[in-house]
């Protein structure tokens, strides 16, 4: 029996109206996993469009990012979990905060916090990992979760990794119909310390098990 069962088991089209319902939320997740300056509500108001004085000009470009990446997200849900799909949505995320989008690194980062210097990526290895874990016999949101990890820890691209992967992530929940793996600002704190140990150990069941156990949303039908 997996660990990992999906919470939810949604017809694609309840798990598209939950993609739409809940998306701003995620929007919004993306920019306090950056430690972004900017509420909620601030967030909410510029994805409807409206003017907000207060916010940082790259705060403002940084949500139009994420929001264009889920719209082109919901817009391709059925199309395949492929690394050329993941490097789709960080041209969308990543979009004028690196000076190159959308296409893997080729040079070295370093990540805040962490000794763990990730190596430069190579496209084919990185596609058959992404594929690996795609083929694994496990339930979608465990896939899911495992892309999440993978894709973080890899810091494939210049900028936008978190973001992508967790982006990569929904896609495959949204998907398999297994809801949206969202961290609320509650576990936000908790969820950067196991990151953090993650990154530096390579390991990631801890980090794994709290978000499964905190950050799976979904429709209660």
């Amino acid at each position: 029996m997996t660990k990992y069962p999906d919470k939810y088991n949604l017809t694609p089209q309840q798990s598209l109206f939950l993609a739409k319902k809940r998306w701003d939320e995620n929007v919004y997740c993306g920019m306090r996993m950056e430690n972004r300056n900017v509420t909620f509500p601030q967030t909410k108001t510029i994805l409807e469009g409206v003017n907000v004085p207060d916010v940082q000009l790259d705060d403002i470009q940084a949500i139009l990012n994420m929001r264009d990446a889920w719209k082109y997200l919901i817009s391709s849900a059925s199309e395949p979990v492929t690394l050329a799909y993941m490097c789709k949505l960080n041209e969308y995320i990543a979009r004028n905060e690196a000076f190159e989008w959308g296409k893997l690194r080729t040079g070295r980062v370093g990540i805040s916090g962490t000794d763990y210097i990730p190596p430069v990526p190579n496209y084919e290895e990185a596609e058959r990992e992404l594929q690996e874990i795609m083929s694994r016999n496990i339930t979608g949101t465990e896939k899911a979760l495992d892309i999440f990890l993978w894709g973080a820890r890899s810091q494939l691209f210049w900028d936008g990794n978190k973001r992508t992967s967790l982006t990569l992530a929904n896609k495959v929940l949204i998907s398999e119909g297994a809801g949206v793996l969202t961290i609320t600002d509650k576990f936000m704190f908790e969820f950067n310390t196991l990151l953090l140990e993650y990154y530096n150990t390579g390991k990631g069941e801890k980090l794994k098990e709290f978000l499964y156990n905190n950050a799976i949303f979904g429709l209660d039908i």
